[in-house]
């Protein structure tokens, strides 16, 4: 294939990407039909089964898109160190701002007891989990947590610190008047950090 060539069907997938995480931010999985994303998107429905298989493989592809950057970092040295989770928690609001419905989703599909991308999601959490549990165990190994400090703990922390903001957003601006945005957000991520690297650092390290 060549460099046009290439460079149209990278467009079309991404349209149809774009057009998938708008229509199902929106409407329910049951309402959103591939041929209303396809039309979204400026693409012919058969260019979802030929990229993606499915509606369902979309779907799972647009949540993979959305949380792979999150889950990259585990792989590489952005937490080895403590100060690693500030900056994690920079790129998770700087992330879920741009989509601040997604958490929402995440949440919505593992609520129902069985529906499309719930398995998917499930695999992605606890492929972070056993990752994050990984990096854990560097930090013990380093001295810079203590042998006690339980993994699952920490990260319910994270994520508490993490997604709660962005999940109760609109309720946050109306009560204070001001628009979480990015020098906010920016500012929250300093502030929890750092609430977060004291935490760790009385559970044991320098």
């Amino acid at each position: 294939m060549d460099t046009t060539a290439e460079n149209k069907a990278s467009s079309v997938r991404d349209r149809l990407l774009r057009a998938a995480k708008d229509r199902f931010l929106n409407d329910d999985y049951h309402k959103v039909s591939t041929r209303m994303i396809a039309e979204q998107a400026g693409a012919n429905a058969s260019m979802i089964a030929y990229y993606f298989g499915s509606k369902e493989g979309l779907y799972e592809e647009m949540i993979r898109a959305a949380l792979s950057p999150l889950l990259d970092v585990l792989d590489g040295q952005t937490l080895s160190t403590r100060n690693g989770f500030a900056e994690l928690l920079h790129l998770y609001y700087e992330t879920m701002s741009a989509q601040p419905e997604f958490p929402k989703l995440i949440l919505k599909v593992l609520a129902l007891n069985r529906g499309p991308g719930r398995r998917f999601i499930q695999q992605l959490l606890e492929r972070g989990r056993t990752r994050g549990t990984q990096k854990v165990d560097e930090l013990k190994s380093s001295g810079q947590l203590a042998n006690t400090t339980d993994p699952d703990i920490l990260r319910m922390a994270f994520v508490s610190l993490a997604m709660t903001p962005i999940l109760l957003k609109d309720i946050f601006e109306e009560q204070m008047g001001r628009a979480m945005d990015a020098d906010f957000l920016n500012e929250l991520a300093e502030f929890n950090g750092s609430l977060f690297i004291t935490g760790l650092a009385t559970s044991g390290g320098e």
